[in-house]
């Protein structure tokens, strides 16, 4: 009887082993570390909204409903409970994503106001807060680009076939990637126009 449950189990980790379960597991692992790393990153920028925040009330407290914007922004972010079970929720994969693009807006709104203020542009906590915010946002871009060639390994994973097959049995489905919100403006070819501007009539 030992025999045949030796040889039993023998069998049944062969088949696992070709079957694909292996690799599913591995990518699936991947793609969890790799999402780490991208909400590390976006934590890092959420961290540094409220310094810059600060930063450019001390110079242009009248521009207090973009300040506001990026605080709401920021506040909206950090509600999201951004666990790997996000990455088998479609829905709050796009909650998670519209959330951060919209502190990406904001962040965009606050940095046009403040080419307004060359005395705030040439302050040096102003000048680090930018060049930390910057090489966040290089570090979110390098982090997302890896999650997404994570993803696309797994996904491809679990549709061929026979992995499939596994991916069906073991209840593994396509995990929800990072997307393009305004796909059909930048498909669009921006139109560029020499001509100068007519002078406003008098």
């Amino acid at each position: 009887m030992r025999k045949i449950l030796t040889l039993l189990a023998a069998l049944a980790s062969l088949s696992l082993t070709n079957c694909g379960y292996n690799a599913i597991q591995s990518e699936d692992q991947q793609i969890e570390a790799n999402w780490s790393e991208v909400v590390n990153q976006y934590q890092r920028r959420a961290d540094l909204v409220p310094n810059l925040v600060n930063s450019v009330k001390g110079f242009a407290q009248q521009e207090k409903d973009v300040l506001l914007g990026v605080t709401n922004a920021r506040a909206k972010v950090g509600s999201i409970q951004a666990t790997p079970e996000v990455l088998n929720d479609p829905a709050a994969f796009q909650k998670f994503q519209a959330a951060q693009s919209e502190l990406s807006s904001a962040l965009s709104r606050l940095l046009v106001v403040t080419e307004n203020y060359p005395q705030l542009k040439s302050d040096a906590l102003f000048k680090d807060l930018m060049s930390q915010l910057e090489g966040t946002e290089n570090r979110i871009t390098v982090a997302r680009n890896r999650y997404i060639k994570a993803v696309q390994e797994y996904n491809v994973t679990v549709r061929s076939f026979p992995t499939n097959l596994t991916a069906m049995a073991f209840g593994y489905k396509e995990k929800p990637n990072f997307s393009v919100e305004n796909e059909k403006e930048i498909s669009t070819a921006p139109k560029v126009d020499f001509n100068p501007a007519p002078a406003p009539s008098k």
